[in-house]
Order: structure tokens, then C-alpha cells, then sequence
């Protein structure tokens, strides 16, 4: 998958203008990537199309319109984008309530290296967190993770042709499995080309 360059950016202008439009098919879009992995985590698997979203955001909440900026926030990004061997996602843990999110925060210290990837009858693929900075301390985890998953010519053939994929957690504080359905199968499929 290509990354972005700044010629695939709205002008803060256009964006503004073109806003609600770009974000209703963004959010439509995003619906195809995002997994429940039990009541309080979830994945939504990143591609071009939510990573521009992403910098069109940054840039209209910080105004930055100048090159250098705008390559930054690209730099930042771009890492976030499947290059076609794996996928990437945003694991978010949710707990409404504020004091109740501290304490799971606590509990939960490592989950991330915790999330597999799973394609019927090959290994699981552990995924790999936060190669941008550290996110979690030594006593908690953070309420964010970027997560990639790098998978063998085996584990992309099998997605390509339809596998069952299925996202599990086994953390001493928390347990689920999700098998995914066959749009978002289909939509992580479509990130190895």
C-alpha cells in the first residue's frame, strides 16, 4: 500500500469544505476494519485511507500548512499504513468510567504484547506494539497501542484466499477470542496488495 505524500492532502481550505463528506465516508469505512475484542478492547485495522483522515485531522486541529509541518505529521503517519507483508492496527482499551479505567490500566500492564493474529491452520502471529515510543510505565498500560502484525507468504495467502482469521487476547487479566467476519476479512485482505 503506498504511503501518503503531501499531493494526497486537502489544503486546511479544501479540508474544511470537504469535511463532512470526507469524514462520513471515513467513519463508513472504518465500521469494515474495527473488531470488538471483548467488552472493553478493540482493533481497528489501519489503512491509507484512515491515516489520511488521521493527518487531515492533525493538521486542521494544529493549522499547519506549512511543507515542513505537514512532512512531519506524513512522517509520523506513514509508518501506520500496511506495506503489503502485514497489518496495522489501533488497539484501544475502553472503560467509561474514569476510575474504573485507572484501575484496569493497572491490571492490564502488558496486554499489548499480548494480541495475537490467528489464520486457520497456520501459527498465530503475535503482534508487535508501540515501535514508535513506549506507551506503557513499569505499573500501567496506556489506553492506546499501535499494533503491527507481520505475517509469512504463508499467513498472506491464506487471508487472500479466505481463511478464517480470528483476534485473541490472553493476558492474566483478560481473555476473548473474535473471529472476524467476511467483510472485515475481505478489507484485511484488500492491505496485502
Amino acid at each position: 500500500m503506498q504511503k501518503l505524500t503531501p499531493s494526497d492532502l486537502f489544503s486546511l481550505e479544501t479540508y474544511a469544505r470537504e469535511r463532512p463528506a470526507f469524514r462520513a465516508r471515513v467513519l463508513e469505512h472504518k465500521q469494515a476494519r474495527k473488531v470488538a475484542l471483548g467488552a472493553h478492547l478493540s482493533l481497528l485495522f489501519e489503512d491509507r485511507l484512515t491515516i489520511q483522515y488521521q493527518v487531515q485531522e492533525m493538521l486542521r486541529i494544529e493549522r499547519i500548512f506549512e511543507q515542513a509541518g505537514i512532512r512531519d505529521e506524513l512522517d509520523a503517519y506513514n509508518p501506520l499504513i500496511p506495506d503489503g507483508a502485514n497489518l496495522k492496527a489501533t488497539l484501544l482499551i475502553e472503560y467509561p468510567d474514569a476510575n474504573e479505567r485507572t484501575r484496569k490500566l493497572v491490571e492490564l500492564h502488558g496486554i499489548e504484547q499480548h494480541i495475537a493474529l490467528r489464520v486457520a491452520g497456520l501459527a498465530s502471529v503475535i503482534a508487535i506494539a508501540d515501535e514508535d515510543m513506549e506507551r506503557s510505565n513499569a505499573q500501567k498500560t496506556s489506553a492506546v497501542h499501535f499494533l503491527r502484525f507481520e505475517l509469512t507468504p504463508a499467513h498472506v495467502a491464506a487471508i487472500k484466499s479466505g481463511r478464517r482469521i480470528e483476534m485473541a487476547v490472553d493476558h492474566a487479566a483478560y481473555q476473548g477470542v473474535e473471529a472476524l467476519g467476511a467483510i472485515t476479512c475481505a478489507a484485511l485482505a484488500a492491505d496485502l496488495d
